[in-house]
């Protein structure tokens, strides 16, 4: 498989509705919020779990951070026990591991990564209800936090230098594409079901020397009362400035991949359509 050349910038968006999108294990595993701005919080870390759980249990591909081990130790020793190295493991090629075995550390930086996601939104959290589960021991208690609604936005990037130490191959990235579509509908826990994607780009460059500053500043959030919002049709994003940014970078951007959710309202797609319409290229998730 041939390393990729070139660099890319991800813009990613999905809804929350009465669902924990990430926990704080800290704070009775409410969701994560910026209590400043009334804003829910992702970690990429949460994000890249989804990737992996998708690729592990939906493609059956072999991955590096599994539930199989205990710890990086241990799985660098199940990985040089089956004669296996990190371009035999996919999540490792694109988001790098840190491999403890006996005789050292081998860390490789992963050439895809995400900042915290955040919403776009003023978000409500769902007054806590008590639960409990049953288990041979006895029974146990919890609370149960949930957003009332939170349209999550997440930026990150690619960076083609790096990849060449990960072997990130053209093939990688097509997979990699379509989970970012799949991934989170894939994952129906009963704290994680009311998600689903709504919006995914891949600004894809000509060279490897391209990067772009957040994509997440150039869309604007729209709606009569952020707090009030409770579905997908209660709100549009403008991504006007967006597609002004983007044409600045237009002699060396060479494909936008997209998807988009029919049901969002989307101001400015027109221009996105018109500007960049022989360099577009919309994703099939259900492409083999």
């Amino acid at each position: 498989m041939t390393t990729i050349i070139n660099n890319s910038e991800l813009l990613f968006i999905y809804d929350a509705k009465m669902t924990n999108p990430n926990g704080d294990m800290d704070n009775e595993n409410k969701p994560r919020m910026d209590y400043d701005t009334d804003t829910n919080l992702v970690s990429d870390v949460r994000l890249k779990r989804y990737l992996r759980d998708y690729f592990e249990k939906q493609l059956k591909e072999d991955i590096f951070i599994t539930k199989n081990a205990k710890d990086a130790k241990e799985r660098g020793t199940q990985i040089k026990n089956a004669n296996k190295t990190h371009k035999d493991l996919i999540d490792a090629r694109m988001f790098g591991a840190v491999f403890a075995a006996t005789g050292g550390n081998d860390h490789l930086t992963g050439p895809i990564q995400f900042n915290w996601g955040y919403s776009l939104n003023k978000v409500e959290l769902n007054e806590s209800s008590t639960i409990t589960s049953s288990f041979s021991s006895g029974e146990g208690v919890g609370k149960d936090y949930r957003v009332k609604y939170s349209v999550i936005a997440f930026h990150g990037g690619i960076n083609a230098n790096t990849a060449k130490e990960t072997q990130l191959s053209d093939k990688d990235i097509g997979i990699f594409d379509k989970a970012m579509i799949n991934a989170i509908p894939f994952c129906r826990t009963r704290s994680k079901i009311g998600q689903a994607p709504r919006l995914y780009l891949r600004v894809e460059f000509s060279d490897n020397k391209t990067f772009l500053n957040d994509l997440r500043e150039y869309i604007k959030f729209e709606s009569e009362d952020e707090l009030t919002i409770r579905s997908i049709d209660d709100f549009k994003i403008d991504i006007s400035k967006l597609t002004e940014y983007l044409k600045n970078f237009s002699g060396r951007i060479k494909t936008v991949h997209y998807w988009k959710d029919d049901k969002l309202q989307v101001n400015g797609w027109d221009k996105l359509e018109q500007n960049f319409t022989s360099k577009l290229n919309e994703i099939n998730p259900l492409e083999e």
